[in-house]
């Protein structure tokens, strides 16, 4: 059975109408008013229910859909995806993020080796002579659905990190009990499409959208402790950011 939607439209508000509608409908799938699969009416009888014009309802339809929010099936309709995970921009791990918003995350480790480092990863994090790194390879999920998969290389000098350590904790969580303490970090955001071991891993078509992240963060001494490069799923992953006029 289709969901009807119960938003309120200020008519006198700055705020475009079609973006109140966006607001709305993000409201009621963060608080699980509508929830994963839900059906959504027509765009003619949403636009009839909010007293708004048809073109007006179907921007906003359509920046839901580009947000991953909803999806359009033919035959079925409109239908919810699911609540994206909003993380902000800041010295934080996704491990964090998860936990601090309620839910639990379970990492599977895939790869993890301790040794030397290679030329690149050593330039990046300015090893001195005789300092490795452990370099590992994670899935992050939260219940059944995969969110991310994680590659990271730590110097092996701040701390002794262990296959069983990463599946059962954050990795900024295990480094800050180490005595790390971050002051900052070098962060790149972009984007990519699956190829065929993302998408069967992150439980996505090949040819999908992903948000990628590469990060190498530095700790109070000015060392650089770890890089790493993430690729997060596009439909249930975003960052938000404040921008601030210089």
């Amino acid at each position: 059975m289709a969901t009807s939607l119960n938003i309120p439209i200020d008519r006198s508000s700055p705020v475009p109408l079609y973006h109140q509608v966006v607001q709305g409908i993000e409201a009621m799938i963060r608080t699980g008013a509508l929830e994963p699969g839900s059906k959504l009416e027509n765009e003619i009888e949403l636009a009839a229910q909010l007293n708004l014009s048809r073109p007006t309802m179907r921007k906003a339809m359509d920046e839901l859909v580009r947000a991953g929010l909803l999806v359009r099936k033919r035959g079925v309709g409109t239908q919810v995806v699911a609540s994206q995970v909003r993380r902000h921009l800041e010295l934080s791990s996704l491990y964090d993020d998860l936990s601090q918003s309620g839910q639990e995350p379970t990492t599977r480790v895939l790869a993890f080796r301790h040794g030397p480092a290679e030329e690149e990863v050593a330039t990046t994090l300015q090893l001195p002579p005789g300092v490795g790194v452990y370099h590992f390879t994670r899935l992050r999920s939260v219940g059944d659905k995969p969110l991310a998969l994680m590659e990271n290389w730590v110097r092996d000098d701040v701390a002794e990190l262990t296959e069983e350590g990463l599946r059962a904790h954050g990795m900024y969580q295990i480094l800050r009990e180490a005595g790390v303490n971050f002051r900052l970090a070098n962060q790149r955001i972009g984007a990519t499409v699956a190829d065929d071991y993302q998408a069967d891993l992150l439980q996505t078509a090949p040819g999908a959208a992903l948000v990628t992240m590469e990060r190498t963060a530095v700790d109070d001494t000015g060392r650089n402790v770890e890089t790493g490069r993430h690729v997060y799923r596009a439909d249930s992953y975003s960052f938000e950011m404040t921008l601030v006029q210089r």
